[in-house]
């Protein structure tokens, strides 16, 4: 069986085209091939049958997948949990415990979903199916995965982003998995903007989740929207001072008293040039938007500001 969203990465280890709500390069989901398999990120739900196929291409059968760990809880990244766990039915669930009682239990985490995108949660998500509690194994602050032969996956707290995220290191390639909380990075055009949702976004601690990633030496950065960045310390550089700019321009709107929807305008106008897939053709422009949308950033980030200003 061939498939056309697949790349080799080196290392064992494959990027998958999750194909998220039919588009290409919008979340990509990562399988570490070794003596015991490991999938990083499942994509949405309606993307978990293209992740299946993707294993199945590579060799990877209903018996044969030990973990699957996720970053962090968004429907993007775990949507498809329930499904693949469905798939694979020896493969352990791996997740920080903030968010382990949500992949048992997601009634309220699509509720909150559906307050937030409304018709859209169908076309771009699907439904996240509930997961066995007994197959869940919950991390906290620091844990490890084994991913067999003394090689493993260590886990980081990384919150910046959600209470529930972590950071995933290879201890033989020295991949780093950053989620979220390096942003989103545009292979196509080279831009990374920030991901600083509602309700978790915090300044302070996204900082000190990107140093800390710094900090750990990883030789690349391994994007989940989207792929594979060699340059570490620019990429992290750049991912912080990112975060400074969104959040000074958004203070600045929040200082003027404009509501969201003008502070959302504002902050859009005054950053655009920043980024050159805005500049280009619309398909790309509509993707980055889908990817990290100013009106989800700011209405975080304002959510952090009035937390912490009152």
């Amino acid at each position: 069986m061939t498939v056309d969203n697949v790349t080799p990465l080196g290392a064992d280890v494959y990027e998958i085209d999750t194909k998220m709500a039919g588009y290409s390069g919008i979340t990509a989901g990562y399988l570490i091939l070794g003596d015991r398999p490991c999938l990083v990120e499942t994509g949405t739900s309606t993307s978990a049958p293209i992740v299946r196929d993707a294993l199945t291409s590579l060799g990877v059968g209903p018996g044969d997948l030990a973990t699957v760990v996720v970053t962090h809880i968004h429907l993007d990244h775990a949507g498809g949990v329930g499904d693949i766990a469905g798939y694979y039915p020896s493969a352990e669930i791996v997740v920080h415990e903030k968010g382990a009682r949500h992949l048992a239990d997601p009634s309220r985490l699509m509720a909150s979903a559906k307050m937030v995108w409304g018709d859209k949660l169908d076309v771009l998500f699907g439904t996240l199916a509930p997961t066995d509690a007994a197959r869940i194994h919950a991390l906290g602050d620091t844990g490890s995965i084994d991913l067999g032969n003394g090689r493993t996956l260590s886990s980081h707290y990384s919150p910046g982003h959600a209470k529930h995220h972590v950071g995933l290191l290879d201890s033989l390639s020295g991949d780093l998995y950053v989620g979220d909380a390096a942003g989103v990075y545009l292979p196509e055009t080279g831009d990374l903007r920030p991901a600083t949702p509602p309700p978790d976004f915090d300044l302070g601690v996204a900082l000190d989740s990107i140093a800390l990633f710094e900090a750990l030496g990883p030789q690349r950065l391994l994007f989940s929207h989207y792929g594979p960045v060699a340059n570490v310390a620019e990429t992290l550089e750049r991912s912080a001072e990112e975060l400074r700019v969104w959040v000074d321009l958004t203070r600045q709107a929040h200082s003027e008293g404009l509501d969201l929807d003008h502070a959302v305008a504002m902050v859009r106008d005054r950053t655009r040039e920043r980024y050159a897939a805005l500049q280009g053709d619309e398909a790309t422009a509509e993707q980055f938007e889908l990817l990290s949308g100013a009106p989800s950033n700011v209405a975080g980030i304002m959510h952090w500001l009035e937390r912490t200003t009152g």
